[in-house]
């Protein structure tokens, strides 16, 4: 190590304990690079012992000011990280961290406020990520080896966890983990954000009450999960769920939930549970409302029935880049799954299932918020009759637009939704 100030001359103020651990332990790692001595490896109190001589030296070059007491229990803190996930146990504290990505053992992205920015973190090596993923996937009876080398998993406080390793991952072993929220987004916290104006949160109120079948929209990250939360908060009580998620991540604080989980095959090709299996599944438990966290294959089919037979004020959620295109997106997962199906037939089956499309987006600035409201009216010579409802003013970015109603048969409006 060289220089009075390390990593570039920035100074860690020691009042900021989520800095100053990062910026120790990004010390630490040179440090036991430049050893050449395998400490990972080796008894603890050897480790810990050089861990304190570092914190030592840190704390001396910069004239922070903390007691020996501090210094022992960093650089326990440390050895804890260093032995158990790595730099990945002060992000995973870190509040206002909502994911963490690692692209290899030198280049860790967090994100905050709906914004990607790279840490000073890192790993060691190759071998010191692999060894974090398997602490990770140990507990959770997951496997994470060349003969498998990609992985989607959940830990115990629900947070969701994918992993991927060489040879798949070209530039080494690549970890994302997407922090599961204790509290609860609200409806409030979504006006307060400006995901949402009043209006918008209105009609949703109304549109949920009357039993519509709703289909929310958006990229990846855009919060549709979120947005699934704070509409089934406006079910009734007396109404029983059924949840179907390749990943739990819904919390539905509703006195009435069964939640259903998918299983990926065992590391003999045995076992797999899939979505449409739980879906038809489902039907036999007398729900009032399936609740199916993301339709991404075959699964489409048995969703569109279950909402076209009697199931009215099911939800689900699609990954597609407009309203509009969430309805072809269906579709096309409908032809991926191998069924065939005429065009025509197919696209009155979408529109008799579906009454609302919600169109999720985040801005620049890392806000996310609703971009449209699609009203699904029918089917005219093939061609999908819809009525947009709201459309984000993206010239202000502030405030929702309402269009003017189409005066074809609305279903919402025929049950007094309008």
């Amino acid at each position: 190590m060289s220089g009075d100030e390390p990593f570039g001359g920035q100074r860690h103020a020691s009042g900021d304990p989520h800095a100053l651990k990062r910026a120790l332990h990004r010390f630490a790692i040179d440090a036991i690079e430049d050893s050449g001595r395998n400490l990972l490896e080796g008894a603890r109190p050897a480790l810990t012992q050089f861990v304190l001589e570092q914190v030592g030296d840190y704390v001396g070059r910069l004239r922070l000011a903390l007691s020996r007491y501090e210094m022992e229990r960093l650089a326990e803190e440390l050895v804890d990280e260093l032995t158990g996930f790595g730099p990945l146990e002060v992000l995973l504290r870190d509040a206002s961290v909502t994911e963490i990505l690692v692209n290899g053992p030198h280049r860790v992205f967090v994100e905050r406020a709906g914004l990607l920015q790279q840490t000073d973190l890192r790993f060691i090596d190759a071998h010191h990520v692999e060894r974090v993923m398997q602490r990770i996937l140990a507990p959770l009876g997951r496997r994470l080896d060349e003969s498998s080398p990609m992985v989607d998993a959940r830990l115990p406080d629900g947070s969701r966890v994918n992993a991927i390793i060489p040879p798949v991952a070209l530039d080494g072993p690549c970890l994302s983990i997407r922090k599961f929220r204790q509290d609860m987004l609200k409806s409030a916290d979504l006006l307060a954000t400006r995901a949402i104006d009043q209006p918008i949160f209105d009609f949703f109120e109304r549109a949920v009450g009357r039993r519509c079948n709703i289909l929310v929209s958006g990229g990846t990250g855009t919060g549709k999960t979120t947005l699934l939360n704070i509409l089934s908060q406006m079910i009734a009580p007396r109404e029983r769920l059924v949840t179907i998620e390749d990943v739990a991540e819904l919390q539905l604080h509703h006195p009435h939930v069964v939640r259903l989980e998918t299983r990926p095959p065992n590391a003999e090709g045995h076992g797999e549970i899939k979505p449409s299996e739980l879906i038809r599944n489902a039907l036999r438990m007398r729900p009032d409302r399936i609740i199916l966290g993301e339709i991404r294959g075959a699964e489409v089919l048995d969703v569109l029935t279950a909402m076209n037979t009697g199931h009215d004020g099911s939800m689900s959620t699609v990954h597609a880049n407009t309203a509009q295109d969430a309805l072809l997106r269906l579709e096309t997962l409908v032809g991926l799954s191998g069924r065939q199906i005429a065009e025509k037939t197919l696209r009155q089956m979408i529109c008799a299932a579906l009454d609302v499309v919600i169109q999720l987006t985040r801005l620049p600035d890392g806000r996310r918020c609703v971009s449209e409201v699609l009203e699904v009216v029918g089917v005219r010579e093939d061609v999908y009759v819809t009525n947009t409802l709201f459309r984000l003013d993206r010239r202000g970015g502030e405030t929702f637009q309402r269009e003017a109603p189409n005066p074809a048969g609305s279903k919402l409006r025929q049950d007094g939704v309008s």
